[in-house]
């Protein structure tokens, strides 16, 4: 039965990909399905973009237009609450807390938050990474894993996007991602994403530095190489629950890939 693993990395430019040339990075582009130009919503910032690829709709409907959470006027189920009523199992892998309010109580299964801004977001990470090994060693294999890395975006708006601590916490970031890809089972598919990339040393705007994120998506049944189209941050989520034999949720404006 399919599972799927999702790594975001929060600020990652697709061009930092290119130019970092990290063998995770490599493998991903022979091994699976890719795009170089999926596009974020308005406002390009973390809470409103990852509401809007838990919830498959844009920040206009989900009403989330800061990094602070307020409940939705008219709600919109996300990817954990769809799956938790189909009888599947999530588990959500964070260092930065406001991420808590993706999924509603009761909706996960299993859950790790390390807090980035107390520790720093590099050693958050890789805390965070060994509760991720630490849950597949222990054979608790989740129908869902949310695993989320938030160095680059710290070093994005300490140092400024694509500068060498930029550069170096995204291969920092997917070291950690590679090593629990490494140990998946063959039946999780690997997705790596972002939720918006970053100029100077911020992020928000329509420019497209800040509103192009690059997707990948790999697993033996599918065929490698560039997706064609025009592909968005909400085609996420119906992405998800596709491959986990799922509908999507009938209000999600996304479609998927």
């Amino acid at each position: 039965m399919s599972k799927v693993f999702l790594a975001l990395l929060d600020g990652m430019r697709p061009d930092s990909l290119t130019a970092g040339n990290h063998p995770f990075y490599q493998e991903l582009l022979k091994t699976g399905r890719y795009s170089m130009n999926m596009q974020a919503v308005v406002p390009s910032v973390t809470l409103p973009c990852h509401m809007s690829l838990f919830h498959g709709v844009t920040a206009g409907r989900h009403g989330i237009l800061t990094n602070t959470y307020v409940p939705q006027v008219r709600p919109v189920r996300g990817i954990c609450e769809v799956l938790a009523a189909a009888g599947k199992t999530s588990a959500l892998f964070y260092t930065w807390e406001a991420l808590r309010d993706l999924a509603l109580p009761h909706s996960i299964t299993r859950g790790s938050f390390v807090s980035g801004p107390q520790q720093t977001f590099a050693v958050a990470d890789r805390l965070i990474t060994e509760d991720a090994e630490k849950m597949l060693a222990s054979g608790n294999l989740p129908d869902f894993i949310f695993f989320y890395q938030g160095q680059p975006d710290e070093a994005g708006h300490k140092y400024g996007w694509m500068t060498d601590e930029y550069m170096q916490a995204i291969s920092e970031s997917l070291d950690n991602v590679q090593r629990i890809a490494a140990q998946l089972p063959p039946e999780y598919h690997v997705i790596l994403t972002a939720d918006h990339g970053g100029h100077d040393r911020t992020h928000g705007t329509e420019l497209p530095e800040d509103m192009t994120i690059p997707f990948f998506m790999r697993h033996a049944s599918l065929t490698p190489g560039e997706m064609t189209g025009n592909t968005c941050i909400t085609d996420i989520a119906p992405t998800i629950t596709s491959l986990l034999g799922l509908a999507a949720d009938p209000d999600w404006e996304g479609r998927a890939l």
